[in-house]
């Protein structure tokens, strides 16, 4: 049969980057991401590691070629190897160009290595401070010992990381210059994030929080020669190169500079639900599809049955998300966590 037609928007755009959250549930509870006391989903509700692989090489089979794994934290998720070896056969066949995650660390040094064997060449691991103190703070339950231990594990199986440090006022200002000097020194890349208003953290909280990367590159031009790069990923990151040091950092700003014009991406959720933006709430339910195909009497009728559903979905797919925190007023605030559609 002929390849189908690649998934491409109203807007022009290619659709090549799905992130699916394999789980809400998290060993964390970051301040800005979960509330001290969630509620997780039933399990129950939570598709199967085989429903998840199905939905995947759907989206796989109709020109997805990178495939980031997020939760929650996806380590956490009982039998989450099988899935990623389940994902590991689209890279041998050469269909997927990248197998990938986020994670918080915590539970690297455990799975490093299965990840690398299996075809995983690089991870992000969220990392706001490197004061153990602060680090329990923002995380509520977590220890950072225990996720340096993994990010060591994670050079020794050979993966290279990425830091993802989400720019916080007030309580990562100080060690801008801590983190970017950490980072060269280790051979880990570095990408800074604005906070983004998603979840019940509280508009006030948010605000002083919110710390611009306009105002945190003015702070490393302070002490460094700061190169804009013309690299893009296709992602949300904007590079640029520290010249005393060589390294490339990213930033992402979603409120201080809109990305949303090269956006390649859309979110699947644990339950089957479709995010074709992180900054809206329209979304399409693919679990019901992806069921009512398994009752179909052959794999081509359920594989259409499917198909039909992702191209409804990503002919909804927005322009750009209405983020905004001008005027001191939080605009287009989400309501749902970002452990509920995995960042």
């Amino acid at each position: 049969m002929p390849d189908p037609a690649p998934l491409i928007d109203p807007f022009a755009r290619a659709i090549r980057y799905l992130r699916v959250s394999v789980t809400d549930r998290c060993d964390f509870r970051c301040t800005y991401c979960m509330a001290e006391h969630m509620t997780f989903l039933p399990k129950a509700e939570l598709l199967t590691l085989e429903e998840l692989d199905r939905l995947c090489s759907g989206f796989v089979r109709l020109g997805v070629e990178k495939l980031r794994v997020t939760g929650g934290e996806p380590l956490v998720r009982r039998g989450i190897m099988t899935f990623f070896e389940a994902m590991a056969r689209h890279l041998r066949s050469g269909a997927l160009s990248e197998l990938t995650l986020t994670t918080n660390g915590s539970q690297l040094a455990r799975f490093a290595r299965p990840l690398a064997d299996l075809g995983v060449r690089r991870v992000n691991v969220s990392l706001d401070t490197l004061d153990p103190q602060k680090f329990a703070q923002i995380t509520r339950w977590g220890r950072l010992a225990q996720v340096l231990d993994g990010i060591r594990a994670a050079q020794e199986a050979g993966l290279r990381i990425k830091i993802n440090t989400v720019a916080l006022k007030g309580f990562n200002e100080d060690e801008l210059f801590a983190l970017t000097e950490w980072c060269a020194r280790e051979g880990h890349d570095l990408t800074f994030i604005e906070v983004m208003p998603m979840g019940e953290m509280g508009e006030d909280a948010r605000l002083d929080r919110f710390w611009s990367l306009r105002d945190l590159r003015a702070r490393l031009e302070e002490r460094h020669t700061v190169t804009d790069l013309i690299e893009r990923t296709g992602g949300p990151a904007r590079y640029l190169r520290l010249e005393e040091t060589g390294q490339k950092i990213g930033l992402i700003t979603p409120l201080s500079h809109n990305f949303c014009e090269s956006c390649n991406r859309v979110r699947l959720t644990c339950t089957g639900e479709l995010y074709m933006c992180l900054g809206q709430e329209d979304m399409a339910d693919l679990r019901a599809p992806l069921r009512a195909g398994a009752q179909l009497e052959t794999p081509e009728e359920a594989e259409g049955l499917l198909e039909r559903a992702i191209r409804d979905a990503i002919l909804r797919k927005p322009k750009g998300h209405d983020f905004d925190y001008s005027r001191r007023v939080i605009r287009g605030q989400m309501p749902r966590h970002m452990s509920h559609t995995g960042g």
